[in-house]
């Protein structure tokens, strides 16, 4: 089994116009050839989505409908892009969404695509197994591992730090068998990362939320977290005790 220090990846980063897949445009990718020690390949671009940049994404990129102003629109730079992501394994945070919009681009302009074939390494999962860093935003695990600021939240400069994140978090492991065999399973999480409850012990949450998003169709290792806890709550007969606000007055 190949070393992670002898292995090349691309690290991936698509900022958009939102975050449905299949209505949302790519208004700017970066992507990263490397491996432990050095970088082979790289490119970064502004893309034309030919759509309106909701307020709410330039909040969040800085990305505004002047600067993608006769920029090259997705059928022009995708392909070379795709080229440079070839076959290797694809590295993101919540590196899903990034593959699954190229995709989607590729499929929209008649483009040849494979890369929904290519393992990828998901960061958001690889820290969640590592633990160690109260929360597991891109930006928190840059200040966590204390890497440099690489300006402003846009494609390049996320990839950058991801790729240096994504060397903290390997560290543990020899070969890329190892991680990969890591994450195939749920990952047990002790904190809500999202909603009205971000923060929170799972054991301090109300059950009827907790059931709530039992039942939605959020990813593994949430589910798997939550349905854990009820399970742990109805073992300890604690089902009553958590719908019961009265009961310990």
């Amino acid at each position: 089994m190949r070393e992670i220090e002898k292995e090349k990846f691309i690290c991936i980063d698509c900022e958009t116009t939102g975050l449905n897949t299949e209505q949302d445009r790519i208004i700017e990718v970066a992507a990263m050839c490397f491996d432990q020690t050095q970088v082979y390949a790289q490119m970064e671009t502004l893309i034309n989505p030919d759509c309106e940049i909701p307020e709410a994404s330039i909040e969040i990129h800085h990305i505004t409908p002047d600067m993608v102003k006769g920029k090259p629109m997705i059928i022009e730079v995708l392909p070379d892009i795709l080229q440079l992501i070839g076959d290797h394994i694809i590295i993101g945070h919540g590196v899903k969404f990034d593959i699954e919009i190229l995709a989607i681009a590729a499929e929209r302009h008649g483009i040849s695509c494979k890369i929904r074939n290519n393992r990828s390494l998901d960061t958001l999962r690889m820290a969640r197994l590592y633990g160690e860093s109260p929360i597991n935003s891109l930006e928190h695990l840059r200040k966590h591992f204390n890497i440099p600021l690489e300006g402003a939240h846009r494609a390049m400069s996320d990839v950058i730090v991801n790729k240096e994140v994504f060397k903290w978090l390997a560290k543990g492991f020899k070969t890329v068998g190892q991680l990969f065999d890591a994450l195939s399973r749920p990952i047990l999480m002790p904190i809500m990362p999202l909603g009205k409850y971000k923060g929170r012990s799972l054991k301090d949450i109300p059950l009827q939320y907790l059931q709530w998003i039992s039942q939605k169709d959020f990813d593994q290792d949430l589910l798997y977290s939550v349905r854990t806890e009820l399970k742990r709550r109805k073992q300890g007969n604690l089902f009553g005790q958590a719908s019961n606000p009265f009961l310990n007055l």
